[in-house]
């Protein structure tokens, strides 16, 4: 059996959100670089973005898996939920 790249086995999976409720809500003001560095990298879906100085998340293709609320220890994510009812990943593949 062929290997698939990681970028393909997320492809196949499912996604139901609700646009206007993220279950994950940031500090935008929150300017600890070193600190925003470490979530923007350890994001699997690439959900955090770090431009300018500005920190951006969009819960849009989440994968739900917790790192950023891990590594974040309450700073740069201020809370985080697993989405409600039918909302959030349905995984396909692995």
């Amino acid at each position: 059996m062929k290997r698939m790249a990681i970028e393909n086995k997320l492809a196949l999976n499912v996604f139901h959100t609700e646009d206007n409720d993220p279950h994950i809500e940031i500090d935008k003001e929150y300017a600890n670089e070193e600190e925003i560095r470490k979530v923007v990298l350890a994001c699997p879906a690439e959900c955090y973005k770090y431009i300018d100085g500005k920190v951006t998340f969009s819960h849009l293709g989440c994968l739900e898996c917790g790192t950023c609320r891990v590594l974040s220890h309450g700073k740069l994510v201020k809370s985080w939920n697993h989405p409600f009812g039918s909302v959030g990943v349905l995984y396909r593949q692995g």
